[in-house]
Formats: structure tokens, C-alpha cells, sequence
């Protein structure tokens, strides 16, 4: 498990968290997760393409949270290696969601990375 004081980690946290309450409720967000919501269409494209068989209305809250800061970080803001996004969001589905979320998500995001491989 990473380690829970990690700054990035943290900052992940609070994102997901951000991205899961806003599907409930209009409330206040930080900016990553507003960029995130102004990019969905694009994001919940990439997410419908690595998994077709999973519509995003049917994909439980937590893990379309992580998937979406996920796929943000592999496809638009592009700073971390693949590898290190899709560890993150592996760990953050073990941290918040069910026992099959984390295999769920690396497929999906591993996916992504194939598809959008040059």
C-alpha cells in the first residue's frame, strides 16, 4: 500500500473524493477536479472506449471517480508515467472501493494506455 502521507497520494485522495461528491451534489470543488469536469466529455469518451461492456451510468460512483482522474492523468495532463497512474489508481480502489474495482480498473486503464499506444 503506498504510503498514506505522500503528498501525491493525499492529493489524489482529495480529488476522487471531490469527483465522487459532485456526482451526488453541486457543491465545492478544487480545481483539478473542475478542470477534470470541464474535460468530461473527452474523459467519459476514453473510459467508454477501454470498457465498452461497462456503461458509465452502470460503473459504480467511487471507481468512475478514480478511473476519471485516472484517464485525465493519462491522457491530458500527461506528467506521470503510465505505470505510476495506473498504480495509483489501483491503491486508491483498494483504499475506497470493492474487491473487484482494483482488477477493473487496471484492465480498463491498461486499455487505454494499449489503445493510445503510438
Amino acid at each position: 500500500m503506498k504510503n498514506p502521507l505522500d503528498p501525491r497520494h493525499k492529493k489524489r485522495q482529495q480529488i476522487v473524493e471531490d469527483l465522487f461528491r459532485k456526482s451526488f451534489h453541486d457543491q465545492p470543488i478544487g480545481d483539478t477536479a473542475k478542470i477534470i469536469f470541464s474535460k468530461l466529455d473527452s474523459i467519459d469518451e476514453g473510459i467508454k472506449n477501454s470498457a465498452p461492456e461497462f456503461p458509465i451510468e452502470k460503473i459504480n460512483k467511487v471507481d468512475l471517480a478514480i478511473l476519471r482522474l485516472a484517464v485525465y492523468e493519462l491522457m491530458i495532463e500527461k506528467k506521470e508515467p503510465a505505470k505510476v497512474i495506473i498504480d495509483e489508481a489501483v491503491e486508491l480502489a483498494k483504499e475506497y472501493s470493492g474487491e473487484t474495482s482494483p482488477s477493473f480498473i487496471n484492465g480498463a486503464l491498461g486499455n487505454i494506455v494499449s489503445n493510445n499506444h503510438d
